[in-house]
């Protein structure tokens, strides 16, 4: 979701594999243009997240390869809709780690259900959450997982207040959009798409820290963001 380059990286390459910044590096640009939130996706286009060909388009494998996710981790998918990132969450934490998948429609999770039951995946939490708050449990979690979700996000400093609460020491988001900037993610409208501008100007004020950008995702940006200390 990117209509321009922000200032901040345009000295460096825009496809570069990470990018480490520092405190004072990493402060939201003046003058964003403000994001207007998406409408919710509705559970009558679950299809679409189980669309063939989502692997090579989405390359889940690269985004859990950033999270570096271990057994034993607690984990959660916010915006979990029919699992497809949760349940191969699940797999990396298992035998003794567990996923909480929240969404917003009850519906989504009977499918994200469905899915687990029929890919045998029984270390998976469903959660109902409000938007405003993922119903998770206090301090807890090692990583918590956006998926092309935060844009449709209405109230977002509630939600980003809510799920700092939950991370635990050390713990990690990673934040997933499609980009404004350029023509890759032009196949997506544009309301559902961002810019590192417009991300860094609703996260960092509201308490987190840009641990890293990682742009090796064919149409997306990822974005590591920890507790500000």
């Amino acid at each position: 979701m990117r209509t321009f380059l922000f200032l901040f990286f345009s000295a460096i390459p825009f496809f570069v594999t990470c990018r480490q910044l520092s405190p004072r590096t990493a402060q939201p640009p003046a003058g964003v243009v403000k994001r207007q939130p998406a409408p919710v996706m509705s559970f009558h286009g679950a299809d679409w997240l189980e669309r063939a060909g989502r692997e090579q388009e989405d390359r889940p494998d690269l985004v859990l390869e950033a999270m570096n996710l271990k057994a034993g981790d607690v984990a959660a998918e916010v915006g979990c809709g029919t699992g497809f990132f949760a349940r191969r969450m699940a797999r990396k934490v298992a035998p003794s780690g567990k996923v909480y998948a929240v969404d917003i429609q009850q519906e989504m999770l009977q499918l994200l259900k469905q899915f687990s039951q029929k890919e045998r995946v029984s270390n998976i939490v469903p959660v109902l959450g409000e938007e405003t708050n993922p119903k998770l449990p206090q301090g807890a979690l090692d990583w918590i997982l956006l998926v092309d979700v935060y844009h449709e996000f209405q109230k977002p400093e509630p939600m980003l207040a809510a799920m700092k609460r939950t991370l635990a020491t050390g713990g990690r988001i990673m934040l997933v959009e499609y980009r404004l900037e350029g023509d890759s993610a032009s196949h997506i409208k544009l309301e559902h798409r961002m810019s590192v501008e417009q991300v860094l100007a609703e996260w960092l004020p509201a308490g987190f820290t840009l641990e890293r950008r990682i742009d090796t995702l064919p149409s997306q940006h990822m974005f590591v963001f920890r507790a500000a200390q």
